[in-house]
């Protein structure tokens, strides 16, 4: 099966392009979708700094990418825009389509421990195979210089691994993102489902749990969160998250949006601080 990328669409933006790339993922027993926003170059031999973007439950690559408008400050500031994919896809697993919050398009950026779920393996995915397909594969982006951010089930997925990999990414910043799953619906469910009922194992991808461990953050992180976001109360919990930072003294920028509820409505209106967070970050010698 074919793991080097082979491109499936291309399309020019800003002077740069939007590229859909498909590959088998050994990780995941499947093939994946990504896409990659490459800003213009200015030299064959420049390289640009990397931003992956993790999206929320029900989302595949392409929301982001068509969405976002996310690519007129990438251009600008030279960053290129990598986006995966939310769950192993085309498993036919019993069950996997049954509910929109669980299984396909909700892969939750963990390593699933149970066996029916064993392909559910996005963190693998996201931390380990995806920068060493798109190093090989990619010259014209420098994986080593990475930052990472997400919506949602994105967020919270930018975040663990963002905490648990400090030495692999200059920054993390995120929209409505689930910090405290262990304590929400959403998250109950999918970990019971993923990681079993041990509930020692659910704090390893919990943002709100793990900040207590990973505290030497050098970038604030910066959560943008609308007011009028109907999940705000029951499954995203950023004060949650606040005090624990307020604890560990980790460096949190989190903006209460009023007005502002869970879409790309929202995230297409800040997009643009983010993408700038992330290039100051990215572009420190």
């Amino acid at each position: 099966m074919e793991t080097k990328p082979s491109e499936i669409s291309s399309s020019k933006m800003f002077g740069g392009y939007n590229k859909r790339y498909k590959h088998f993922s050994p990780t995941l027993g499947c093939s994946m979708t990504f896409h990659i926003y490459f800003p213009p170059s200015t030299s064959p031999s420049h390289r640009f700094p990397v931003l992956y973007w993790l999206s929320g439950l029900t989302c595949t690559d392409e929301n982001f990418i068509n969405k976002s408008g996310a690519q007129r400050v990438a251009s600008s500031e030279g960053v290129a825009l990598i986006t995966p994919d939310t769950s192993p896809r085309g498993l036919s697993i019993e069950g996997e389509a049954e509910s929109w919050e669980f299984g396909v398009g909700a892969g939750f950026y963990l390593n699933a421990t149970q066996e029916k779920w064993k392909n559910w393996r996005m963190y693998d995915y996201v931390v380990k195979e995806l920068p060493k397909l798109l190093n090989e594969s990619f010259p014209q982006l420098d994986t080593s210089r990475a930052s990472i951010s997400g919506h949602s089930m994105g967020g919270h997925g930018a975040l663990t691994i963002y905490l648990k990999n400090l030495d692999k990414y200059k920054s993390v910043s995120a929209f409505a993102p689930i910090v405290n799953p262990t304590n929400c619906p959403w998250g109950q469910k999918a970990f019971s489902n993923y990681l079993g009922g041990n509930k020692t194992d659910w704090e390893e991808y919990d943002a709100t749990c793990l900040i207590k461990k990973f505290t030497d953050v050098s970038a604030t992180i910066l959560i943008d969160q609308g007011e009028d976001d109907k999940f705000l109360h029951d499954q995203l919990l950023p004060h949650k998250f606040e005090e624990a930072c307020k604890s560990a003294k980790v460096p949190l920028l989190l903006r209460l949006q009023p007005g502002y509820d869970h879409s790309y409505f929202f995230i297409s209106t800040f997009i643009d601080d983010h993408i700038r967070h992330h290039a100051q970050a990215l572009n420190l010698p």
